[in-house]
């Protein structure tokens, strides 16, 4: 799989550089240290590889398709410790919601990250204090 052209990535920092590893598709996955996964791929397919992988990107094909938020939380219970980024045009309002669930981040198309300025994100960034869950216990 080529990289995406023009993407930002968002983490709880800000803006940063365009992923720059050499990411394969699940079914061409060997020695590579880098997968992308469909919103589709059943993230089992990497039990006995996890340990070796530094980075998955999960695509989102659209931000109302929210099944890589269960393949990110599947992920994460089967071991995964490396780096975990949503792939696409995910929202701001998203964002806490990625983090909740394991991403690291998101890898988003430059145009977005113009529409929806780093402030936008970062707003958002503070996603461990201030959700439903943390006001319930309080």
């Amino acid at each position: 799989m080529s990289l995406p052209q023009n993407t930002v990535i968002v983490t709880d920092a800000g803006f940063g550089p365009a992923t720059q590893a050499e990411v394969v598709a699940l079914a061409d996955l060997t020695d590579q240290t880098a997968v992308d996964l469909s919103n589709t791929d059943d993230p089992a397919a990497l039990v006995g590889r996890l340990d070796r992988l530094t980075l998955i990107r999960v695509a989102f094909p659209a931000f109302n398709d929210g099944r890589a938020f269960t393949i990110a939380r599947r992920l994460r219970e089967q071991g995964y410790t490396g780096q975990l980024l949503a792939l696409g045009p995910v929202i701001a309002d998203q964002y806490a919601m990625l983090r909740r669930v394991g991403f690291d981040g998101a890898e988003i198309p430059a145009d977005l990250a113009q529409r929806q300025p780093v402030d936008q994100w970062q707003f958002r960034a503070d996603w461990r204090e201030h959700h439903y869950q943390a006001r319930l216990r309080a």
